[in-house]
């Protein structure tokens, strides 16, 4: 039977290590987006729940079940494949005390997998290498999440757990954030615009202002990341949506704020380096002023509908998010499948900056947000190196190991896309973190090609 194990230090001790698997949203967050994976159902928890999760096989869709059990607490638990891709699969995960021979890490975490493969004997045999490479591309990803979630979180554990409320949560960013939070030990309550359906879910409306104060009683703090995406063609329709869907949801929610006797202690609420407008090369801090165009124009008035929390005396921190490097979604998901193709270009002439940040940070400076609080206002969550779109080219053509010497050129981009590539693809945005820097935070992907490689298990 193969067998495949990897370990590596963790930054916390083996109690937290295992709180932290234990808790809900840990399974999200520890899949890489590679895997493609659909929970369908589950009950229980490791110490005898049941898992069933719809994951990709090569082209198919296949079903996963999974049992766990004979946990002990603070040191290990084990999973069962009942039903799935594999003969058979056992993986236990081991949460050891210190490291031996270690640099004084506080434990050891451990995932040893015993598998067979479809069929057995021979496919084993035949098999094993390609798997185990398989598995080691996926728990390198896992143990490194791991470890940069528990760093940022140990930032903040003598902080009493909060309830948080999350407008936006089926997004790239708020469902990853609601599985963080998770993780770190907080409530969360999601914001859906339907019915009710499960425990820990509020139904409203922010496109006709309703959302009943009463249902945010006992939240501790209101995170706003609604809004129709900008990708796409920018018709006068399209316009209207993305500003109106901005600006309505945080008008909602600053509203039945204000009229709350004990409000939230804080509101994060979603803004972009799009306020900016093009500056060229110059770097542009949280000091400077906002710009012109038509994103900046929409970041000027979906900003200022926080204004009614902010006059109840919430504390109201505008997160200008750059772009968010991720292979679950946004620019990099778009653009990857032409640069695996070796059709990856340059927009334009590929001087112009593009601030980026990575998805981990981007949840790891809201939670910043959640705790610090001395920060208000606008904070520019953005890696701290931005590279011009040329950089960016290359950095991602190395990533998955093809050339990419095609270009889009401006004026056509501009011809075709009107105000949509002037804006999205061509304007030049150098803005840097300054404010979360001068707060000490401290990035896990400060780089663009380490950011790039952990997002495509490329190590």
């Amino acid at each position: 039977m193969p067998v495949f194990e990897r370990r590596s230090p963790m930054p916390v001790s083996a109690d937290d290590l295992y709180v932290y698997h234990a808790r809900p949203g840990a399974f999200e967050r520890l899949m890489p987006p590679w895997q493609k994976l659909r929970v369908l159902e589950r009950s229980g928890d490791v110490t005898g729940g049941r898992l069933a999760f719809e994951v990709r096989v090569g082209p198919m869709k296949r079903r996963w079940v999974a049992e766990m059990g004979d946990s002990v607490p603070g040191r290990q638990f084990v999973d069962r494949q009942v039903e799935g891709p594999f003969s058979s699969w056992v993986h236990t995960h081991r949460f050891l005390p210190g490291t031996p021979g270690g640099a004084g890490s506080a434990s050891e975490l451990l995932d040893h997998v015993e598998y067979r493969l479809p069929a057995g004997g021979i496919t084993d045999l035949v098999g094993e290498g390609p798997a185990n490479k398989a598995l080691e591309r996926l728990f390198r990803f896992r143990h490194e999440r791991t470890r940069s979630d528990l760093e940022h979180h140990a930032r903040w554990s003598d902080q009493p757990r909060l309830r948080v409320a999350i407008g936006g949560a089926s997004g790239l960013v708020g469902g990853h954030l609601a599985d963080y939070l998770t993780t770190a030990g907080h409530d969360v309550v999601r914001l859906v615009r339907r019915s009710e359906a499960e425990a820990g879910e509020v139904a409203w409306d922010p496109a006709a202002g309703r959302l009943d104060p009463r249902d945010l009683e006992g939240v501790d703090a209101v995170i706003n990341l609604g809004g129709v995406t900008i990708a796409g063609w920018w018709t006068s329709r399209r316009r209207r949506a993305i500003l109106d869907s901005r600006v309505q949801a945080t008008q909602t929610l600053a509203a039945a704020m204000a009229r709350m006797p004990t409000p939230p202690a804080v509101f994060v609420s979603a803004s972009a380096v799009g306020a900016y407008g093009s500056r060229g090369g110059d770097t542009i801090t949280e000091r400077d002023q906002l710009g012109s165009g038509y994103l900046a124009d929409v970041c000027r008035e979906w900003e200022g509908a926080a204004n009614a929390a902010r006059d109840a005396g919430v504390r109201v921190v505008t997160t200008r998010f750059g772009i968010v490097v991720s292979a679950a979604g946004g620019v990099v998901a778009k653009v990857l499948p032409a640069f695996k193709a070796g059709l990856g270009a340059r927009l334009g002439d590929g001087q112009h900056y593009w601030a980026w940040v990575q998805l981990d940070d981007v949840l790891a400076a809201i939670e910043w947000a959640l705790h610090d609080e001395a920060l208000a206002g606008p904070v520019n969550v953005t890696a701290p190196a931005p590279v011009t779109n040329a950089e960016f080219t290359r950095s991602l053509a190395r990533a998955v190991h093809r050339p990419a010497v095609l270009a889009a050129p401006g004026v056509l981009l501009r011809r075709s896309l009107g105000g949509m590539g002037e804006e999205m693809m061509l304007a030049s945005q150098r803005a840097v973190p300054a404010r979360l820097v001068e707060r000490g935070f401290r990035f896990s992907y400060p780089r663009l090609e380490g950011a790039l490689r952990f997002e495509l298990g490329r190590g």
